[in-house]
């Protein structure tokens, strides 16, 4: 018999700790009687949830995009992150390493331009589906190392990535909110509807990767702006700009993609000074309630997030102070002070292999008080308090841990060294300095998170 929520059904449930093995669980569920008071009857709701269900008040609030055809959404565009199916070739913390990498698997691809047996060496080149077809095709590839910018790969992570439509898998509609490289925006990265792990947001101002929050985890950006083609040329304004601030030969205009109809909600609410920046920044603040996450933690594993209004003029202005100053945080990480962690080093010695990291750990997974960094250097005195920011099941600080560490891809053999970050950029203390503010960005924000006022929600 098919089992449909419109039937209203209802069964027995029964919580069993989670501790306990499969066959433990079991076991107290074959055996275990009806009548032991330990049973409630579930009954499943409109969306088929059983256990953990969505709840209604959450339906009613305006979700961060729609189809075409809702009525009201807070931005026009929203899009996945990059999938390049080649992540050892695109990324790497070295651009010289993404250069090298990059021609040399270019021009092997050029080599096998329609022919039927493909170069299939895993060092020489990283082929998928796509790529193949357009090799048997006779479609060339070109490099250009205009195509080498900085990415969001993980949190507080940056790294530099090769982007090129040809090349990257799958770069769904980021062209139009990074259409090339050195074109800048600002965004939030959320994880996709059916997520295991707990609901984390982050903003950006680089290119997301596709699962920025974590293998298995693809998410979806929503970036401040959006880019199109000016049709009247280069020569008018607000268009993608070089590093030297000349108008660039491609010629975009940016665009907002922030909706009226959002903008206009929160104005009859709060008021008519609310700009959509305001409402960009209140999103952010709104995602880090930790009121709004625990009230809606079964909605945001199967949904995308849906924003409330704020209940006053007060409040909303408090969540737009909130989100600006947490984007301040978590932008701007890499020139914040330190914070002022117990460094344990050598007072003399170069500070290339003082300070070199093959792989960090904690002193004492237990406590988690200190990382060490190598035989050499040790970082203690980790407040209890940065262990509280948690992007999905890791904290910020395990973030960094599990991303800087020397790693080699078995396939293609290639290196992604996290020192040559700081070697390229002229800083041998980069990484130490990093976890130190990792941690200032970790204490600072759960001081603005547990400052967030109550939200008006019905649950």
């Amino acid at each position: 018999v098919a089992l449909t929520p419109t039937s209203r059904l209802k069964s027995p449930y029964r919580e069993v700790a989670d501790y306990r093995t499969r066959e433990e669980k079991l076991q107290e569920v074959a055996t275990a009687s009806l009548d032991d008071g330990l049973w409630r009857q579930v009954t499943p709701n409109a969306d088929g949830d059983w256990i953990n269900q969505r709840s209604d008040s959450y339906q009613a609030f305006t979700p961060l995009a729609a189809p075409q055809g809702r009525p009201l959404a807070v931005f026009k565009v929203q899009s996945a992150g990059l999938k390049t199916n080649r992540d050892a070739w695109c990324y790497n913390f070295s651009r010289q390493r993404v250069l090298n990498n990059m021609r040399s698997m270019i021009d092997t691809y050029n080599t096998q331009l329609a022919i039927d047996d493909l170069e299939r060496d895993p060092a020489k080149i990283s082929w998928s589906t796509d790529l193949m077809t357009k090799a048997k095709k006779g479609v060339a590839g070109y490099f250009s190392e205009d195509r080498v910018g900085v990415a969001a790969y993980r949190p507080f992570t940056r790294t530099w990535l090769y982007y090129d439509r040809f090349f990257n898998a799958a770069p769904s509609l980021l062209p139009r909110i990074i259409p090339a490289f050195p074109a800048k925006n600002l965004g939030i990265w959320v994880p996709g509807p059916g997520s295991n792990a707990p609901f984390q947001c982050l903003v950006t101002n680089a290119l997301p990767d596709l699962v920025l929050g974590g293998a298995g985890n693809p998410g979806l950006f929503f970036a401040r702006w959006t880019y199109e083609r000016a049709a009247d040329g280069p020569s008018q304004g607000n268009l993608l700009e070089d590093p030297a601030g000349d108008v660039d030969e491609w010629g975009y205009r940016r665009v907002d993609n922030i909706t009226d109809e959002i903008l206009t909600a929160h104005q009859e609410a709060v008021g008519e000074q609310v700009s959509k920046d305001d409402v960009f920044f209140y999103v952010y603040g709104v995602l880090h309630s930790e009121q709004y996450r625990t009230t809606f933690a079964a909605d945001l594993k199967r949904m995308l997030p849906r924003i409330p209004l704020a209940g006053s003029r007060e409040d909303f202005e408090a969540f737009v102070a909130a989100g600006r100053a947490l984007s301040e945080l978590h932008v701007g990480y890499e020139s914040l002070e330190p914070y002022p962690l117990h460094e344990q080093a050598p007072a003399f010695g170069d500070p290339w292999q003082v300070f070199r990291v093959e792989k960090l750990r904690w002193v004492d997974k237990a406590t988690k008080k200190a990382i060490r960094v190598n035989g050499q250097v040790v970082l203690g005195d980790i407040p209890a308090a940065a262990h509280r920011y948690m992007l999905g099941s890791r904290s910020a600080l395990e973030w960094i841990i599990d991303r800087y560490q020397v790693k080699t891809d078995k396939a293609s053999g290639i290196v992604n060294d996290p020192n040559d970050w700081g070697r390229e950029h002229g800083d041998p203390r980069y990484i130490v300095d990093l976890i130190k503010r990792v941690t200032r960005v970790s204490v600072e924000t759960m001081k603005i998170v547990d400052a967030l006022p109550t939200l008006p929600l019905d649950d």
